[in-house]
């Protein structure tokens, strides 16, 4: 049930949702009382406008990417744990299983794996029932590094875990089991500063390795480089939007972490 309501009270709390809430009660509200229609027609209108543009939704963003810069060296360690949300399973009419927008994290897996940073690497991700059958994100994981030349021997998978505690807590387990003390964890570099402090919290040695930088210096010079730029990212923007929203989502979820105890 905590999963369940998990993904579906913040919902409510994101701008969209929020904007939806606010225009809703602005349709019951019309006729009878069209002052508080006004006022949640204006917070939706403010809501969508000051979450889309540019300026403000990739401040949020930087604002936990940039807390774990990649290191100029990525040291040795003894495993490499690359946590789930970075596939689609394989249903038609897909060939096979696609990567997501989070895709680069089994794709730096391998990079570092080939480079010799770690022996194994470790995919930590199962399948919630209702975002439908299928094979655990681990299963999807370990298909896209076979595919492109990672020995299957080289693979652990943990198909268990369906919200970042549950990758800490799983993984423990295995690192245990195989006297493991230190893995690098790769993760978005977005949801990397709670994924880090959710491992150091179960005991492990972790070195963060982010990936899937959504906001980089360019990006963020490109925003006033020219007048006319800065005016146009101001503008509303549906990519916006939901980087913003992503951002808005990690820090509900460290905010929901912590009262449980699991920060």
């Amino acid at each position: 049930m905590f999963l369940y309501l998990s993904k579906l009270l913040p919902l409510f709390f994101y701008p969209l949702g929020l904007a939806c809430v606010s225009l809703v009660v602005a349709l019951v509200a019309l006729w009878r009382q069209p002052r508080i229609a006004a006022i949640a027609i204006t917070l939706a209108l403010t809501l969508l406008l000051f979450c889309s543009n540019a300026w403000i939704a990739k401040s949020l963003v930087r604002s936990l990417e940039w807390q774990n810069l990649p290191l100029p060296e990525i040291p040795n360690a003894e495993a490499i744990v690359v946590l789930g949300g970075a596939t689609k399973s394989a249903f038609p009419p897909r060939p096979t299983v696609d990567l997501s927008e989070s895709g680069d994290r089994v794709i730096y897996a391998a990079q570092l794996y080939r480079q010799k940073k770690a022996p194994i690497i470790i995919l930590s991700g199962g399948r919630i029932d209702w975002r439908g059958s299928g094979s655990p994100e681990s299963g999807d994981m370990a298909t896209i590094l076979t595919s492109i030349g990672i020995p299957s021997q080289a693979i652990i998978q943990e198909p268990e875990s369906l919200n970042t505690y549950q990758n800490a807590v799983n993984v423990r387990k295995i690192l245990e089991a195989r006297g493991i003390k230190q893995v690098l964890l790769i993760t978005s570099a977005i949801h990397m500063p709670r994924s880090l402090k959710i491992f150091q919290r179960q005991g492990i040695n972790v070195i963060p390795a982010p990936t899937d930088f959504l906001v980089s210096q360019g990006e963020l010079q490109e925003i006033s480089s020219t007048p006319k730029a800065a005016i146009l990212n101001l503008l509303p923007d549906t990519d916006n939007l939901h980087q913003f929203t992503t951002a808005l989502k990690e820090y509900i979820g460290s905010f929901v972490y912590r009262l449980r105890g699991w920060l």
